[in-house]
C-alpha cells in the first residue's frame, strides 16, 4: 500500500528544520572561532542527513502537487531556507579551511627558510660554515 504524501512531506519538513538548526549552530560556532562545537559531524546529524536525503528524493513533483497547498508552501519555504543555509555553511567552512591551510603553509615555508643552508661570500662559497664542534667530537683536533 502506498503511503499518503502529506505525512511524508511533514516528516521531510521536520527533518529539514532540524538540519537547518544544526547548520546554523555550525555557522555560529565558526563565527565564535570554536570549530570543535560544530554539530554536523555528530553521528545523529549524519544519520538524519542520510534519512532526509532518502525521504526528499521520494517526493516527486507530481506527488508534491497532490499535497495540500499549505504543506506545499511549507515544503517550498523550508527547501529554500535549507539551500540558503547550506550555501552559507559551505562558504564559512571553505573560509576556515583556506585560512587554516594558509597558516600551515606559511609556517612550513618559514621552517624551510630557517633550515635552508646559508650562503657565504668568499672565494669558495660553501653551503654553510663548518662548525668546529664536530671536529672536536670526532677527535680530529
Amino acid at each position: 500500500m502506498i503511503e499518503p504524501i502529506d505525512p511524508k512531506i511533514e516528516r521531510v519538513i521536520q527533518m529539514a528544520e532540524r538540519l537547518i538548526e544544526a547548520l546554523e549552530a555550525d555557522i555560529a560556532a565558526l563565527e565564535r572561532h570554536q570549530p570543535s562545537e560544530m554539530r554536523t559531524g555528530l553521528p545523529e546529524i549524519q544519520k538524519l542527513s542520510a534519512v532526509y536525503s532518502r525521504e526528499a528524493a521520494g517526493i516527486t513533483l507530481a506527488a508534491a502537487k497532490e499535497a495540500s497547498p499549505t504543506l506545499r508552501t511549507a515544503l517550498i519555504g523550508v527547501t529554500k531556507r535549507f539551500a540558503e543555509t547550506l550555501t552559507r555553511h559551505v562558504r564559512m567552512v571553505t573560509r576556515v579551511k583556506n585560512a587554516s591551510e594558509g597558516m600551515i603553509r606559511s609556517i612550513a615555508e618559514e621552517v624551510d627558510r630557517m633550515n635552508a643552508p646559508k650562503r657565504t661570500y668568499g672565494a669558495r662559497p660553501e653551503a654553510a660554515p663548518r662548525q668546529p664542534g664536530a671536529m672536536i667530537f670526532n677527535s680530529v683536533v
